[in-house]
């Protein structure tokens, strides 16, 4: 078994812009002709206070899976609501605490993200790390409902036989830190497939201005999502120009968007945020088939109320309406970028009975793109 909790904390040989913790070229570092303009990490990381840890899960030759974590507030602080919002494109999948979200507009505590069959028990493990961690404040009958979301990796992975464990969701918690976050094969994305090609884990951010003040957005996303025809970068449709070794006759993945940003935002904007993500991954080609779970979630670190149980009364500084283009476009281009990045990041991966998923040719990709104009 291996554990890969410290993953969110190696020190890249490189700029983290453009290249990985291990030192392999993300998007930008080969050069894609992306728009926008990066926070120092092109990470969720970006936002301040955020943290991300993962616990990577591969024995033998069927188990390929694992845990991601993402803290959206100070350890000591995740007993204060986060002013969110979600939307689900297609809802074959599952987000635990989505209704709350949609009527209370805000959740408490680390999200999780894992393969399918263990989405209840990353929620269980949760409510225990929590427990653990604000002992007095649970015994006094604190209510919480922990954000845990899922796709499915069984193609490479024996998902049936629930190989992630309680350990594994309280060490991706416990391993959550600030700075560079690992990519491609690794945490809840381990045994994803994204377009065909190997998939997994990925982050970017965007810096941008709204009513003349500078603020962060970043995305992390678990991407399982998309067939290879459908797959375009950077407007060039190069799916259908790399049509060996495809994985299956119908879209069956999902993906797994978190959008994080320090902008002051309300409940409702944030829900429209989060339904931008639909057009993030849109870019790359997928029409959100009927089998792919695409849920999005949108939290804003802006406006603590401080610890639960909610005040009387809450007040909120957040952008006019009229400012929201920026931050749309924000989210759009770094969901964009974030799926590139794993593409990019994750590398050929033989799991379950011998089942074999190829990462993305570099060099293949470039070619078919062409040159920068």
């Amino acid at each position: 078994m291996l554990f890969c909790e410290d993953l969110s904390v190696s020190t890249p040989p490189h700029n983290p812009i453009s290249f990985g913790t291990t030192g392999r070229p993300r998007a930008r570092g080969l050069g894609l002709p992306l728009p926008g303009t990066p926070g120092p990490l092109n990470a969720i990381t970006d936002v301040p206070g955020i943290e991300v840890g993962m616990t990577t899960v591969v024995e033998g030759s069927g188990v390929r899976t694992g845990v991601t974590a993402v803290l959206p507030r100070a350890r000591g602080h995740l007993l204060h609501p986060v002013w969110s919002g979600m939307f689900s494109l297609n809802g074959n999948g599952e987000m635990t605490g989505s209704h709350w979200i949609r009527d209370g507009g805000w959740f408490t505590g680390p999200i999780t993200i894992t393969n399918t069959f263990s989405v209840g028990l990353a929620h269980h493990a949760t409510l225990r790390w929590m427990a653990k961690t604000f002992p007095q404040a649970l015994a006094d009958n604190t209510w919480l409902l922990p954000v845990a979301a899922e796709t499915y990796d069984g193609w490479l992975n024996d998902i049936a036989g629930q190989h992630v464990t309680e350990a594994h969701v309280l060490a991706a918690i416990d391993a959550a830190r600030p700075g560079p976050v690992a990519e491609g094969n690794v945490g809840g994305g381990t045994g994803m497939i994204c377009y065909e090609f190997k998939g997994g884990t990925g982050t970017a951010s965007r810096r941008f201005r709204a009513d003349c003040s500078e603020f962060t957005m970043g995305a992390l996303v678990q991407a399982n999502h998309g067939l290879r025809e459908w797959l375009t970068v950077c407007g060039a449709r190069v799916g259908e120009k790399m049509p060996e070794n495809t994985v299956w006759p119908r879209e069956t993945g999902s993906i797994i968007v978190v959008l994080a940003t320090d902008a002051p935002l309300i409940p409702t904007q944030l829900e429209r945020l989060a339904r931008r993500a639909s057009i993030g991954i849109g870019r790359g080609g997928t029409p959100s088939g009927n089998n792919s779970g695409d849920i999005f979630l949108a939290f804003s670190t802006a406006n603590d109320p401080g610890p639960l149980p909610e005040k009387p009364r809450l007040h909120f500084d957040a952008l006019g309406n009229e400012t929201l283009d920026a931050v749309f476009l924000a989210a759009v281009e770094c969901v964009e970028e974030a799926v590139l990045n794993v593409l990019i990041a994750a590398e050929t991966m033989t799991g379950k009975n011998g089942r074999r998923v190829d990462a993305l040719d570099h060099d293949r990709l470039l070619a078919l793109i062409g040159p920068k104009k």
